[in-house]
């Protein structure tokens, strides 16, 4: 008997240790490359730069100075790590340092949909601290983050008390500081969209709001014409008067940039006669290569004394449909003779090359965030580069960096499950035309074990491509989700593999259309699916905010 229940506890263990191998999948060098059909047609010289200066999923931009030092943060919504933090010398190069939402701890994003969480971060520096003012969408409300260095580490949030959105700081010369958002108006609303932009006295040493709040901008600038979703504001001190700079108008193709000022801060704020500084809805919709959306504006003084504004905008391939998100770009504010900024005016279009900030040029980032470019991720750092992203607060380690290969448990965390938090990092998609590879090693166990590439847009819309067990053998499939019901098979290939042996890849865009491709032996792609409609990936099928994400996915069987 004693012989027997070894034998019978040793299979146990050797099912145990299978199974524990079974649950890992390890995804060696990914690799993404892209580019934009506009490309073709542009020569930018050595004194130019390219528009966006952040390619794909950077919306919301806000930006702050310090000496030479500049620092844009982005809204991330419910993906972590929240809210990137870049750092620039000449407002052109653009380096990822930090990620302000780095802890767990710091926020909950259980339960949110990809286009909750972390809107629009308004960055401030003031007297050797930085500040984050943000709301958290169905996840606590409002608050501040602070960071005596930008790289990190960010404190917890400070909650703030107020009915809005869209916080930003305004530290004024007499030493007073103000927070200025987007809330309900007062009374009820006249109409859908109906907003206002309030005004509230902050204690930066506390954290806390103070005194009474009143409202510096009602509807927008006309009120008669029921402007719409008057928000992101920011204020800021020129020449004895106080502007106020805010979005208007939505997000989409109506998005625009106004402005208002005032020689106090009680008003009244009054809209300038040639609103909105900034905008492209009045233009042709069938112009090449449209930049569209345009709006959600900060400015910044540059060191040499010219001004500049980032925004976000998009980059249409066809009839509003992208799958690169909002993206953030550049370009420089003039000043009127009676002291009002200007960005563009007429049916000037943002150009997609303009001439350089005149500032010390600096040297190009490692990683690319403008232009065509390529990036290849050998996962052989002790963590993921900061541009990596995962779906909701992870509650565990579930990932982990070895031997060149970042290898995640297949646990039963489904994509498109609100309730779970999957095991899948991705990289932004950052333009129209990409391909993006990896090689995974996964010895799937039983029906519904599976790891490969997944290209999102939601938990509603994505595609799978990867290695899958199905009816008891070992499968490469393609799954599509585009709604609410349950992901359905666009193509399936059995293939032989040996335990671990590894499998190619390969997702390929081209505008709307994608393809999607693996391979067995190294460079001998098969084309699994072809011109399939990627228009799923794209704000205007999907909804939301954000934009598509492709990276590595594991799944184990329920």
């Amino acid at each position: 008997m004693g012989l027997r229940r070894t034998l019978i506890l040793a299979a146990a263990a050797a099912v145990v240790v299978s199974a524990a191998q079974a649950a890992e999948a390890r995804f060696e060098r990914f690799a993404y490359a892209g580019s934009d059909p506009v490309s073709a047609t542009l020569k930018p010289g050595p004194d130019d730069y390219r528009n966006p200066i952040l390619a794909g999923f950077y919306p919301d931009p806000s930006i702050t100075q310090v000496g030479g030092d500049y620092y844009l943060v982005n809204s991330t919504f419910a993906y972590f790590p929240g809210i990137p933090v870049f750092h620039s010398r000449d407002l052109v190069n653009w380096t990822q340092i930090a990620n302000a939402i780095d802890r767990p701890r710091q926020l909950k994003f259980d339960g949110l949909r990809t286009s909750r969480g972390v809107f629009a971060p308004a960055i401030e520096h003031h007297d050797g601290l930085f500040y984050i003012a943000n709301t958290c969408i169905d996840c606590g409300g409002n608050f501040i983050i602070t960071a005596k260095d930008p790289a990190g580490p960010w404190s917890d949030p400070a909650w703030l008390d107020f009915d809005g959105i869209d916080p930003s700081l305004f530290f004024d010369a007499d030493g007073k500081v103000w927070l200025v958002n987007n809330g309900p108006p007062e009374g009820a609303p006249l109409y859908e969209g109906h907003r206002a932009i309030w005004i509230q006295q902050f204690d930066p040493a506390a954290l806390k709001l103070t005194g009474p709040r009143r409202v510096l901008v009602n509807g927008g600038v006309d009120l008669s014409k029921k402007p719409i979703w008057a928000e992101g504001p920011h204020l800021f001190k020129r020449d004895g008067w106080y502007y106020l700079i805010a979005a208007e108008g939505g997000t989409a193709e109506g998005h625009s940039q106004t402005v208002y000022r005032a020689r106090t801060l009680d008003g009244p704020f009054v809209p300038w006669d040639q609103n909105p500084i900034l905008t492209q809805r009045h233009l042709p919709k069938d112009r090449p290569f449209p930049i569209t959306s345009a709006g959600h504006a900060d400015f910044v003084q540059a060191a040499d004394g010219e001004w500049w504004t980032i925004f976000l905008a998009t980059r249409p391939y066809a009839d509003d449909h992208y799958n690169t998100g909002r993206e953030t770009f550049l370009l420089p504010v003039t000043w009127t003779a009676d002291g009002w900024p200007s960005i563009l005016t007429g049916d000037a279009v943002i150009p997609a090359v303009h001439k350089r900030p005149n500032l010390p040029v600096q040297p190009a980032p490692k990683v690319p965030t403008s232009g065509d470019f390529s990036v290849v991720d050998e996962f052989d750092g002790q963590r993921l580069p900061p541009y990596w992203l995962t779906i909701r607060t992870p509650p565990s380690q579930w990932w982990r960096l070895a031997d060149g290969a970042l290898a995640l448990d297949a646990r039963p965390d489904a994509v498109g499950d609100l309730s779970a938090q999957p095991s899948f990092w991705g990289r932004r998609q950052q333009h129209a035309d990409m391909t993006a590879s990896t090689t995974v090693r996964f010895t799937p166990q039983r029906d519904g074990d599976k790891a490969g590439l997944l290209t999102l847009q939601n938990d509603e819309h994505f595609f799978f491509l990867g290695l899958a067990r199905e009816g008891g053998r070992d499968v490469v499939r393609l799954e599509r989700r585009a709604g609410k019901a349950a992901p359905q098979v666009v193509a399936s290939a059995p293939v032989t593999l040996a335990p671990g042996a590894p499998l190619d890849l390969k997702v390929e865009a081209r505008g709307g259309t994608y393809a999607f491709s693996y391979a067995v032996r190294p460079g001998r792609w098969t084309i699994l699916a072809k011109d399939v409609d990627g228009r799923i990936l794209s704000t205007k099928t999907a909804g939301g905010f954000v934009g598509a994400l492709i990276g590595p996915y594991a799944q184990s069987g329920r």
